[in-house]
């Protein structure tokens, strides 16, 4: 009796999963990309932060200010249009009901989870790096006819605070991800991502005011999302957070966020 060899079937299972995830990957992009709102919110994006960039650059002329600093401070108002583009991408889908044809073509919820995580967080980047890169051309046209200029032999004074900042962006917009997916409503999703990211920033403040006894509560707030990507961005001694700390408070912010969404999109039903 002659008997048949085991068949090695982890290739192919891995092969599949690999098509799987490309797959979700690609259909990511083209619901991104096709989407009206997704342009409109880069385009706002745009031009808030050239805009405030070149207003801070003409109106700020202190000594001790670079201009890499006008460059990318616009970022406090523009965390809120990436943490919301990263809500919508997710929330929009559940109120049209095209989850339930997102979750049959790729039914492993993981690989929707991290395709669609992995397109937003890098579309975000490289559309903030351009965004920030025309930003510091303008900054660089107006503090020139001052005698100054950015240092773009400077790496901590030029290329790596467009950077981080670029990075935080996709930060932002993984945070509304996860929002989206846990609330899966788009009030719900968009309130929560505004509230982590510019509400309770500000009560952290209020508290800078009370005494010893809310000490903690300021010291908290350093960890924010917000907080921790100043800190990244422009270290230093006025810093909150140390760079390394800054970048890990970041990572704790992505990795738990998106494990949450992760463990409520594979328990819950479409």
């Amino acid at each position: 009796m002659t008997t048949q060899a085991p068949v090695a079937t982890t290739p192919r299972v891995d092969t599949g999963r690999r098509l799987t995830f490309f797959r979700a990957v690609r259909s990511e992009t083209i619901k991104l990309t096709t989407l009206r709102s997704t342009w409109w919110s880069i385009a706002i994006a745009a031009v808030l932060t050239i805009g405030i960039a070149m207003l801070i650059a003409q109106a700020v002329d202190v000594p001790g200010f670079e201009p890499i600093q006008a460059v990318v401070m616009p970022i406090q108002f523009t965390m809120l249009l990436a943490g919301i583009i990263g809500a919508i991408a997710v929330t929009g889908e559940y109120s049209t009901g095209m989850i339930r044809s997102t979750l049959t073509a790729v039914p492993v919820r993981g690989a929707v989870l991290l395709a669609k995580s992995l397109v937003l967080a890098l579309f975000l980047f490289v559309s903030s790096l351009v965004i920030f890169g025309v930003a510091a051309v303008a900054v660089g046209m107006i503090v020139g006819s001052r005698d100054q200029s950015i240092d773009w032999s400077d790496p901590s004074a030029s290329f790596l605070p467009i950077l981080v900042a670029s990075l935080s962006m996709s930060v932002f917009a993984l945070i509304g991800v996860a929002f989206g997916f846990i609330l899966r409503s788009g009030a719900g999703a968009i309130a929560a991502t505004v509230g982590l990211l510019f509400v309770l920033p500000i009560v952290g403040n209020f508290f800078s005011m009370a005494g010893e006894a809310w000490a903690w509560v300021v010291d908290a707030a350093t960890y924010l999302p917000v907080a921790a990507a100043q800190s990244a961005i422009l270290p230093g001694e006025g810093a909150a957070l140390e760079a390394p700390v800054a970048f890990l408070t970041l990572a704790c912010w992505v990795v738990g966020a998106l494990l949450a969404a992760w463990a409520v999109l594979r328990t819950r039903d479409a």
